[in-house]
């Protein structure tokens, strides 16, 4: 109430009655906003226009008010530090702008245009690292649940979420397996719940079509497999029919290590626990009938049934048999604590914890945690807890090595805008190689022990431009154009972890900050960068204006344009900031 007493009395009120054809013609390039019935507050629109850090490059790589090729192919050489760009490729982006630079080269406008473009990411956008190592090597883009469409209590099960999933990019999808209620067919369901099933027949077909849309490498799909040997038979028909030569089956039961994801393109994994041999079963089963009868009553009570039982454990065999040979990656979880984290060559394995088994183990077993997932696979999942579908801090299970960080794609929040920060990395392909202080078998990372700092990342906010274009007039404040301030923020180990923000640009849909920050780092291979654009609100809940999260180790240094997205994830036509990253070694 108090902002608009201020409008009121601060301004001339200005009635559309009253106003002077001249008047009018102006307000086409301003924008009003009603104060109070028919008064009007009366806002010009700022023009975009080139910082001065902007104007001085020009002024440096142009002549006579023009930027030529070689001018530009200087400046993203020497500036920009883009050393492997050529000559052809910097015409073609100065192409790019032929409808607006003069026939000589590019104007200052021009030159300001193509800095807040899309041929200016602020990160490395193609697949670059070594892909020829063994998968406990890599991050692994990884979903929790995949199925679901909302919480984890009552949500709809569906390909949609699974199809989503696999667009934007992840490459492990989890399946709960389920007997449907006539016990002849496979439901995938969250067991347990209200969540209502679907076909795991659908889920493969579904998984099969869009498995390879956004990355040519390799999908796991991990079974949580709640089902009699019968239908783990039908499971097998169904994997081996829908997927043929795609599907990934180990020659050998135990392998020395695991293949990589360059020799899986476009393969798919099966990963879950092996059925237990009905061998085993049966003798199990005989000897705990004997413990509970004397040796002459369990022949006599026993004659005859036991060979009928020898056919019926000869199919199980079969069908176990047939199961096991589809697993690519074994689930196994040792007996006991004191063997957890042993690491045995010829047992390679993936281990499941959830996010609080990871805590409780990381306190007194860092580095053979970390040891252990320089071989083998650590996968770790929400606790039961999140029935709302959030999702925890990945970073605990990335410094200790884990390779599958399983999230809640569904959910929300800021732990999945850091989670789609690290997989924007190496080009988006949802395999993003460990840093090698993470693969160190001699001198084995210790999370918990702070490092010094590397270097530091220093981060210029210039402006921002596009929420006119993208939001609606009134969606921040019915009275008054936006009050936009950036936060930026560091994600990493402890040590690492920081945050800034700039000061709040009253009544602008273009504000220009121009404000710098550092980050020290002492483990940037780990880090990632979150960007957050907030509209100012005095009762402390900031109206959401758009945000981005980028892996530290892939940011282009020089000026570069930062598109934002929505809460969803998804980009905005329009809105970015203009920003300038630097690193400086200590």
């Amino acid at each position: 109430m108090q902002k608009l007493k201020d409008y009121i009395f601060a301004f001339p009120p200005y009635s559309v009655a009253m106003k002077t054809e001249k008047e009018k013609e102006r307000m086409s390039d301003d924008q009003a906003f009603k104060v109070c019935f028919c008064f009007r507050r009366i806002f010009r629109l700022r023009k975009s226009e080139p910082p001065e850090d902007v104007k001085e490059l020009f002024a440096k790589y142009s002549d006579n008010g023009t930027m030529t090729i070689e001018h530009f192919y200087n400046f993203l050489n020497e500036f920009q530090g883009e050393k492997d760009v050529t000559k052809e490729e910097a015409q073609n982006r100065m192409n790019s702008l032929k409808h607006i630079f003069q026939r000589k080269g590019l104007h200052l406008d021009a030159f300001f245009r193509y800095l807040l473009g899309d041929q200016n990411p602020p990160h490395i956008s193609k697949v670059h690292h070594d892909m020829s190592a063994p998968l406990a090597h890599y991050f692994m883009f990884t979903g929790h649940n995949s199925y679901l469409t909302g919480n984890q209590l009552n949500s709809d099960s569906s390909v949609v979420p699974i199809i989503k999933s696999l667009e934007r990019g992840v490459r492990v999808i989890e399946l709960d397996l389920w007997p449907n209620p006539a016990n002849d067919d496979v439901d995938v369901r969250h067991g347990g719940t209200m969540t209502s099933p679907v076909k795991l027949a659908d889920c493969l077909s579904a998984i099969k079509d869009h498995a390879f849309k956004a990355s040519k490498y390799p999908v796991v799909i991990t079974f949580e497999d709640h089902l009699p040997s019968s239908l783990q038979k039908k499971v097998a028909k169904m994997v081996i029919n829908t997927f043929g030569d795609m599907l990934y089956c180990p020659e050998v039961e135990f392998m020395m290590e695991f293949p990589s994801p360059e020799s899986l393109k476009e393969r798919i994994m099966i990963s879950t626990k092996p059925p237990e041999n009905p061998v085993s079963q049966r003798v199990r089963e005989r000897q705990s009938s004997k413990d509970s009868a004397n040796e002459e009553n369990w022949e006599e009570q026993n004659n005859g049934y036991e060979d009928q039982q020898d056919d019926r454990y000869d199919d199980e065999e079969t069908a176990v048999l047939e199961y096991k040979k589809l697993i690519a990656i074994h689930a196994r979880k040792p007996k006991g604590k004191s063997n957890m984290w042993e690491v045995t060559p010829l047992q390679l394995r993936r281990l499941s914890l959830s996010e609080q088994e990871l805590e409780t183990a990381a306190k007194n077993h860092g580095t053979d945690i970390v040891r252990f997932t320089q071989k083998n696979l650590l996968r770790i999942y929400p606790k039961g807890l999140r029935f709302d579908s959030s999702n925890y801090d990945p970073m605990v299970g990335w410094t200790h090595g884990a390779q599958m960080v399983a999230f809640n794609m569904q959910g929300h929040g800021k732990y999945l805008r850091i989670m789609e920060g690290m997989f924007r990395a190496n080009g988006g392909c949802g395999y993003v190689k460990k840093p090698d202080i993470l693969l160190n078998s001699t001198e084995v990372f210790n999370p918990h022990v702070n490092l010094p700092v590397q270097k530091k990342l220093k981060i210029k906010v210039y402006m921002g431009e596009g929420w006119d274009s993208d939001f609606r007039r009134t969606h921040f404040d019915r009275f008054s154009p936006p009050d936009f301030f950036t936060k930026v923020s560091i994600a990493g180990v402890p040590s690492d972890i920081r945050s800034h923000k700039t000061k709040t640009i009253e009544d602008q849909w273009i504000p220009v900050w121009n404000e710098e920050f550092e980050f020290p780092l002492s483990v940037p291979e780990l880090a990632v960068l979150l960007i957050q654009v907030l509209e100012y609100d005095t009762s402390g809940k900031h109206d959401f204006g758009g945000q981005i999260c980028l892996p530290v180790s892939e940011l282009r240094t020089g000026i570069r344009a930062v598109s934002l997205h929505n809460r969803k994830g998804e980009k905005y036509r329009s809105v970015r900031l203009l920003m300038r990253f630097e690193f400086v070694k200590v």
